[in-house]
């Protein structure tokens, strides 16, 4: 007996890290929930999940499932340029905002999701004591990425 799968089915979770250019503190507690959501919504409009949108005032962390039509790089770019837009827009004294041109992207298990979230929810806590940069070179070490440092914050 031959079993034929007619659908694709897939659980595409990502931990996705990106920061303000220049890593300027310019997501103010006054804004930032406002920011946070829109990025949620834009996820949802490219058939994504947000599970949370969050970060302190220099960076974003996102813990979503994207659509199995999604790439990566695509989801980010409409991400990151609608949001710039509708910051321009909707906070005249954010003119000159903008993310930075990278990002990280990081799948996670489904086992995971709990402990990334409770990870994105304290982000106030852990930096305290780690900066960004301290925080994203552990991403990179921990998932085994290879970078060249003299380009990672350009």
């Amino acid at each position: 007996m031959r079993v034929s799968m007619s659908g694709s089915y897939t659980a595409l979770h990502y931990h996705i890290v990106f920061s303000v250019k220049d890593r300027q503190p310019a997501l103010t507690p006054d804004i930032a929930a406002r920011i946070h959501e829109y990025i949620a919504g834009i996820i949802r409009a490219i058939s994504g999940v947000p599970i949370i949108v969050g970060g302190p005032a220099d960076h974003t962390h996102i813990l979503t499932r994207l659509d199995k039509a999604s790439a990566i790089s695509g989801a980010l770019r409409t991400i990151k340029a609608n949001s710039s837009k509708w910051i321009h827009e909707t906070f005249p004294t954010m003119k000159d905002f903008s993310w930075q041109d990278g990002y990280g992207a990081f799948s996670v298990s489904i086992a995971e999701l709990g402990t990334i979230q409770r990870y994105i929810e304290n982000q106030a806590v852990h930096h305290r004591t780690v900066t960004f940069q301290e925080e994203f070179l552990e991403f990179l070490k921990r998932h085994n990425v290879e970078y060249d440092e003299r380009y990672i914050w350009k």
